[in-house]
C-alpha cells in the first residue's frame, strides 16, 4: 500500500469587488445570464460567463426540462456556446453564479461534476490552464487557477487510446 496527497490550490476573496477588474466584469456577467435561466422545477438559477482568448464573453444558463435529465448546466451551455461561435479560440476563464427562490446563497456554488469534467476536456484540449471563478448571491468568491484543481484525480482520454 502507498498513500499518497494531492493538493489543490484557490484563492477565496470577500467578495466581488476584490476581483481584477477583468474578473469582475465577467463574474457580473454571470450574474447578469441568471436573468434567462429556465428553472421552474428547481428553482435553482445558474448563470455562467466564459472569458475567450480573443477577448469576447460568451454566457450562459441552466435550461431545465420535466424529462430529467433533460436539462442544462449553465456552465456547459455557455462553453458550447462559445466554442461553436468561436471554435479556434481558447477558454481563459469561467465564471459561474446562482440564486435560488428558496433559500439565499451565501456560500460559494461550485461547478458540478459533469460540467468540471467538460472543462477538463477543453483545458486538455488547448493545452492551456482555464480559471474557474464562481460565488454565490452575496459572500466570498472563489478563484482556481485550472479546472484541474477541482477534479485533481480526473478521467481523461488517456484511458481511452491504446
Amino acid at each position: 500500500m502507498k498513500k499518497q496527497t494531492r493538493h489543490i490550490e484557490f484563492t477565496v476573496y470577500n467578495g466581488i469587488n476584490e476581483l481584477k477588474t477583468q474578473e469582475r466584469e465577467l463574474l457580473k456577467a454571470a450574474i447578469d445570464a441568471i436573468g434567462k435561466a429556465y428553472a421552474p422545477y428547481s428553482q435553482f438559477r445558474v448563470g455562467a460567463a466564459v472569458l475567450l482568448g480573443n477577448g469576447k464573453i460568451v454566457t450562459g444558463n441552466n435550461q431545465e426540462n420535466a424529462a430529467y435529465p433533460s436539462g442544462m448546466c449553465a456552465e456547459r451551455v455557455a462553453i458550447w456556446n462559445a466554442m461553436s461561435q468561436y471554435p479556434d479560440e481558447t477558454i481563459l476563464k469561467v465564471a459561474l453564479t446562482a440564486r435560488s427562490s428558496v433559500k439565499t446563497l451565501n456560500e460559494p456554488v461550485a461547478p458540478c461534476g459533469a460540467c468540471r469534467q467538460t472543462m477538463l476536456e477543453y483545458e486538455y484540449r488547448q493545452n492551456q490552464p482555464i480559471e474557474v471563478i464562481f460565488t454565490g448571491e452575496k459572500g466570498p468568491v472563489v478563484k482556481a487557477s485550472s479546472i484541474s484543481d477541482l477534479l485533481p484525480i480526473a478521467f481523461d482520454d488517456s484511458f481511452l487510446k491504446k
